[in-house]
């Protein structure tokens, strides 16, 4: 990372713990310190129960460190209220998930403005027309008034990732984003998040199990026992 390059999120020694003060207390991230350098193309990996899937809502704001520090685009994050930490998630933070969660009733362009009605309790004429824009970059021109049942699972990823990017933030959290889809699917779905990234040039950090698909990315951070075990810069494969 350059070092005059203000880090998209700093984590410094944060710690993550469930049942404090009782029996079962439970330690998840033992001291986590990572930057996302703005433009970065990230794969965090691990085994199941390494912490991930805890790491990532931090990080995307879903969820409270135990202590530590997390600073988003420069400013600490960790002592704001939780009316305060929404609306930095909707300014800051896109999200891709394993299962779209489109709304059946709202078509594929509905569903990408969906944030911006969200936060603004309107959709623009430039927000609608931004929607429109993403979803011919993913293939969907043809599809902006389909519902998702009419959709593919592919497709319907893809509207996903075009609502993710809608507000044009500065990160995308992706977790698993192609764990449900077949082989074919999974690539093309990952080729889309790749050009996306080619082009607008948000970061992103994509939680996947899939060697494959951490090979094509630049950067991977692999956390074992909530720790990160390795942190390493590669040639991504195409």
């Amino acid at each position: 990372m350059d070092g005059n390059s203000r880090p998209v999120l700093e984590l410094s020694d944060v710690h993550k713990r469930y049942n404090i003060g009782l029996p079962n207390e439970a330690e998840v991230l033992h001291g986590i310190n990572l930057r996302i350098a703005p433009g970065e193309f990230v794969a965090l990996v691990g085994p199941s129960g390494s912490g991930k899937s805890t790491l990532l809502n931090i990080v995307g704001l879903l969820e409270r460190m135990t202590s530590g520090s997390y600073r988003l685009q420069g400013e600490e994050v960790g002592g704001l209220d939780d009316a305060e930490l929404t609306r930095r998630r909707r300014q800051t933070l896109g999200f891709v998930f394993q299962f779209h969660h489109l709304l059946p009733a709202f078509t594929a362009l509905e569903n990408v403005t969906l944030p911006a009605l969200m936060a603004h309790g309107r959709v623009s004429a430039r927000e609608r027309q931004r929607a429109c824009e993403l979803l011919a970059a993913v293939g969907l021109a043809d599809a902006l008034h389909k519902r998702p049942a009419q959709l593919s699972g592919g497709m319907q990823q893809r509207v996903a990732i075009a609502r993710a990017l809608v507000q044009q933030p500065p990160l995308v959290l992706a977790d698993e984003p192609t764990g449900n889809l077949d082989t074919a699917s999974s690539d093309e779905v990952f080729a889309h998040l790749r050009r996306m990234h080619q082009e607008l040039g948000t970061s992103f950090v994509i939680v996947t199990h899939d060697p494959r698909l951490a090979a094509r990315c630049d950067r991977v951070v692999e956390l074992i026992d909530g720790t990160i075990a390795s942190d390493t810069t590669q040639v991504a494969t195409r």
